[in-house]
């Protein structure tokens, strides 16, 4: 299926329901799909044709799934930037998928055109969070104004998005997925969370994600459902929107269940004021939650409709999935068994099958699976076996057949639901001149699941400031993946041939 026609089937079906609802402002089904025909001609104006890439940086607003459903319907590919990169981060993206077009967020645009100068940035949400923008600059009047266009003929085998991600290497990734592996995605979803059209589910995580974007925003499109927006998570603003809108899911990682608690504390909140009763789902990833925790929101929230969701960006993403019944009793496990319609190994490194009791890496096959990464065939080759796509991650099988993830082959640390790559932020640091040599890693934490810690050997007489070295990062790292803690050391460990021992620090560093 091309993506075109996941948005036309809705439209034909429930043409007058709302397809996105964004504060005060409601984009029925027939509207975005017109304002998607219009975008489209203005991405032909730009001069966008089949096979271009064109960048979308913006926060969650309905410019991101406009200006998307427009990219495809003129024959681009969608290329989401992460809004919290600075420019220097931008540059790298822009340049390497090759975006001469791109549609920004009004007041994330300097950013973009520092980092991408060469490319032609039209802005969204220029009346509302932008100054001094000029007329041909502003994408939603340039919308609002263009004819309605149907399109190219595209088929589901064309490049639909590059979705950025990152291994062992500081150089992100660029994951290649065409219109059927993102089709695909949906009824998978459906599948194994039960979604209906009477789903609104709420998008308060960055869109730009593949989770928020793929699993959660086009499975709700694809059912007819309502996409609830919110620019920007906040903890409070997150519950009042669930009581207004009346939300029935939500995803988010454990640190967006938590803050609320935190907030309100903090404030003299009663959590127990809002009424949640509409909610089916509540959906968290990117790090498990204890059995304490699980306990705990389950009261907070006055529900036990908890899952917990594991993929990756390679895999559309799909992968496992921990049920409402099992977060207590399996609590740190990502589930058992792959999502239906995805295969599941455990592969030890020997290349026979892990038993229960045994680790291994986690292998993943579904119709999700990307193409591959961009120019990158060698990166390709090394995750992709036959059918399967390799994760890195690897996993002890308890005696059940659950999957607990007990360490990454990739050195990935995730922080609220963000990957931080460790080699980004020590090539970062190792520039400083006080720095002799650097290593990152992750401290796990009981709500952002890791925090980054940056261990240095700091040059002869010298010492080094936590707050100092944020300072000299602040325009080289986005505030995530800052480090959260310094520890200064004589040496750090390293094998005979000179590479780092990362276990041998973590033992030092981080002792149980």
């Amino acid at each position: 299926m091309h993506l075109n026609v996941l948005l036309e089937s809705a439209c034909r079906k429930l043409p007058e329901k709302d397809a996105v609802v964004y504060g005060e402002q409601r984009l029925s089904y027939r509207e975005l799909e017109a304002a998607s025909r219009r975008a489209a001609d203005v991405f032909r104006r730009e001069g966008v044709r089949r096979g271009d890439r064109v960048a979308v940086m913006t926060y969650n607003s309905p410019g991101f799934l406009i200006a998307a459903f427009g990219i495809w319907r003129a024959g681009g590919v969608l290329v989401p930037v992460n809004h919290k990169l600075t420019a220097s981060e931008v540059e790298y993206t822009i340049g390497h998928s090759g975006a001469r077009v791109g549609v920004v967020s009004a007041d994330l645009v300097s950013a973009a055109r520092g980092g991408a100068p060469q490319t032609r940035w039209l802005l969204t949400e220029a009346a509302t969070h932008g100054d001094g923008v000029e007329a041909r600059d502003d994408f939603d009047a340039a919308v609002a104004s263009a004819p309605e266009w149907d399109g190219v003929d595209g088929t589901e085998d064309d490049a639909a998005q590059i979705l950025y991600t990152s291994g062992t290497t500081s150089a992100p990734k660029g994951c290649v997925h065409t219109h059927r592996t993102i089709a695909s995605v949906p009824p998978l979803i459906v599948a194994t969370m039960g979604f209906t059209r009477d789903d609104r589910f709420l998008i308060a995580m960055p869109i730009w994600h593949a989770a928020p974007l793929n699993d959660w925003t086009l499975t709700t499109l694809f059912l007819g459902g309502t996409v609830i927006l919110q620019r920007e998570y906040h903890p409070i603003e997150f519950l009042e929107t669930v009581q207004r809108e009346k939300v029935t899911a939500f995803f988010g990682a454990p640190i967006a269940y938590l803050a609320p608690l935190q907030v309100a504390k903090a404030q003299g909140i009663d959590l127990a004021s809002y009424d949640l009763s509409s909610m089916r789902h509540w959906i968290y990833g990117g790090a498990p939650i204890g059995a304490e925790a699980a306990e705990l929101l389950a009261r907070v929230y006055r529900s036990e409709n908890f899952y917990q969701v594991y993929g990756m960006s390679e895999m559309g993403p799909v992968g496992t999935a921990l049920y409402p019944h099992e977060q207590i009793a399996k609590a740190g496990s990502i589930g058992r068994g792959g999502m239906p319609g995805v295969d599941l190994r455990v592969v030890r490194a020997d290349g026979v099958d892990a038993a229960p009791g045994e680790t291994g890496e986690i292998w993943l096959s579904a119709d999700t699976r990307m193409r591959g990464y961009l120019d990158n065939d060698a990166a390709t080759a090394d995750v992709i076996e036959g059918r399967w796509y390799r994760t890195g991650d690897v996993a002890r099988i308890d005696a059940d057949g659950y999957l607990f993830i007990v360490d990454r082959l990739k050195d990935v640390i995730i922080t609220g639901g963000e990957n931080v790559y460790s080699q980004e932020v020590e090539e970062a640091i190792r520039p400083h001149d006080d720095v002799v040599d650097v290593a990152v890693i992750g401290r796990p934490h009981p709500e952002w699941g890791e925090t980054v810690v940056a261990v240095v050997v700091p040059a002869a007489g010298r010492t080094i400031e936590l707050e100092d070295l944020r300072v000299y990062l602040a325009d080289k790292l986005a505030r995530y993946k800052m480090p959260r803690e310094l520890v200064l050391v004589d040496a750090l460990p390293r094998n005979p041939s000179g590479k780092l021992t990362k276990h041998v620090l973590r033992a030092v560093v981080l002792p149980d």
